[in-house]
């Protein structure tokens, strides 16, 4: 076994990936406060080839030093829009047929191993902020609300992980049938 260098992982250019097909999901971050979870939101969205990022309320947006600390030039391929207001943009993403997600701890969600994607819509994943999670306006718009399980002592993950795991899970459910 050998590790890979840079240059052997054929990455594609910003360009080639603007002109790639993108899965059926949109990630909403609702008033997340940390740049640096911001900049891996970008990356992950980049890695599982995500149609866009809003990004919510007081979420900072690029370019910004810290932002591009974690992002990694995310920030140029991954197509983003600022919208200041959560709850109007996700009346405005039902209008347009996607199935909003708020990825939250609420009565009567849905775990997330017992989601199963309908490859024929799409989707908005809503994030929420790192204390106060997706906003209630938010949470009674949403058509679902998804959790994650957990298993030990503390009851939430970091946002930018709960990203990585929601978009991996919901690729491997659409994309890697």
């Amino acid at each position: 076994m050998r590790k890979l260098k840079n240059e052997e992982l054929n990455r594609i250019s910003v360009g080639a990936f603007k002109n790639k097909k993108k899965i059926p999901l949109v990630v909403v971050l609702d008033n997340v406060r940390s740049m640096n979870n911001v900049g891996s939101a970008f990356r992950t969205a980049d890695a599982f080839c995500v149609e866009k990022i809003f990004l919510c309320g007081i979420t900072a947006r690029p370019p910004h030093r810290e932002i591009n600390k974690t992002a990694l030039g995310a920030t140029d391929s991954v197509d983003w829009e600022y919208a200041e207001d959560a709850p109007a943009l996700v009346e405005q993403l039902k209008s347009q047929g996607y199935t909003i997600a708020s990825v939250e701890q609420v009565e009567g969600g849905l775990m997330l191993q017992q989601f199963q994607p309908d490859v024929n819509k799409k989707y908005a994943f809503v994030f929420g902020n790192e204390v106060f999670g997706v906003g209630d306006e938010v949470v009674n718009l949403s058509d679902i609300c998804l959790e994650i399980p957990q298993f030990g002592t503390k009851h939430s993950l970091n946002v930018s992980v709960s990203i990585g795991v929601m978009i991996w899970d919901f690729y491997a459910k659409t994309q890697l049938k």
